[in-house]
């Protein structure tokens, strides 16, 4: 294994943990509105309160090491998807305010504001990661020197908005699977429906993703067909879809949120698979592509950040344990709840 592809599939890894970790805080936040009154939306939102920061880490280490070790690939993604990437920061923090600005006014009004913000800023947040998965699946307009020479509007296409539909149920469901976990009582048993419906939501778009991509992406097969062990990713990918409906039947509820973790794992890994070598894909020019080579820093480079890595993989490891350890079990207020 080369440099370049290392550094690939480690970026791969960050994706993956940030799409587990973030994943499920954003999808408690779409069901938000499950609680009915304040007590219950204060229960929802403490459930992620000491977490949803930590969990951003991952994504903040991936922006870093993108640009570290794919500088033409970074600028081509923030520069070409401006727009788009600055409505996603915006909704990260609008998201991050209504969690810390909801508690703060004691009225009904005040809070129903932040409830809305918290709600909506997540939904659009998720939406947004899918269609971007999307777009780079489809492909974007690249000159020669691999710049990108489109508008907005080519990064929203039926395909894109229902992959970002299908990431939104995939990523509700998964806090769904957390809720019921962290909740007791009442409000647990308002979201062992919720459950049920996320999946079969998610289930549907799945399909018609699926038979989408299949039909309409060329080369979302071709490296399956080079690389044969893939489809070992592919058939535990689709035993995780159905074990999860199993455990919910079966009244497992660890092993719903594990089979929701494994999916949305798979799921990332297999977006790498099909664009590797790509980091950004060319359409309708193929050949004019940025890759993990040309558009990887130098060899040097490479090296120094995978003993920054070594070094720091462990503290980031580290103090994710420790958070989960300290704030394990059920959700509970007190005084310094939101």
């Amino acid at each position: 294994m080369d440099w370049q592809t290392l550094w690939f599939w480690l970026l791969g890894v960050l994706l993956a943990g940030y799409a587990i970790l973030d994943g499920f805080d954003l999808g408690v936040a779409m069901l938000h509105f499950v609680g009915r009154d304040d007590k219950e939306r204060r229960l929802i939102l403490n459930s992620v309160g000491p977490l949803w920061d930590g969990n951003e880490v991952w994504l903040v280490t991936f922006g870093g090491a993108l640009f570290a070790a794919f500088p033409e690939a970074y600028a081509t993604a923030f520069s070409g998807f401006y727009l788009a990437f600055m409505l996603l920061l915006y909704c990260l923090i609008f998201r991050a305010i209504s969690i810390e600005f909801r508690g703060k006014v004691k009225s009904a009004n005040w809070r129903r504001i932040w409830d809305v913000g918290f709600c909506v800023s997540s939904s659009l947040a998720a939406l947004l990661f899918g269609v971007a998965i999307g777009a780079a699946m489809t492909g974007v307009p690249l000159s020669q020197r691999g710049v990108f020479v489109g508008n907005f509007f080519h990064q929203i296409s039926p395909y894109a908005l229902t992959v970002g539909a299908m990431t939104m149920a995939l990523l509700a469901m998964h806090g769904a699977n957390y809720l019921y976990l962290k909740t007791e009582g009442e409000l647990q048993a308002r979201f062992k429906p919720w459950r049920w419906r996320t999946f079969f939501v998610f289930l549907a778009l799945f399909l018609v993703v699926s038979v989408w991509t299949l039909a309409t992406i060329d080369r979302a097969t071709q490296n399956l067909k080079e690389y044969p062990w893939g489809w070992v990713v592919v058939v535990l990918n689709v035993l995780a879809i159905f074990n999860l409906p199993r455990g919910l039947y079966h009244k497992k509820p660890i092993t719903a949120f594990v089979s929701s973790s494994c999916m949305i794992a798979a799921f990332v890994f297999l977006f790498g698979f099909t664009l590797w070598p790509n980091l950004v894909t060319s359409n309708p020019n193929p050949e004019h592509s940025l890759t993990i080579y040309n558009s990887s820093s130098s060899i040097g480079t490479l090296k120094l950040m995978t003993l920054v890595a070594v070094i720091g993989a462990p503290f980031i490891l580290s103090y994710t344990a420790i958070m989960y350890w300290t704030f394990r079990g059920k959700v509970e207020l007190d005084e310094h709840s939101y």
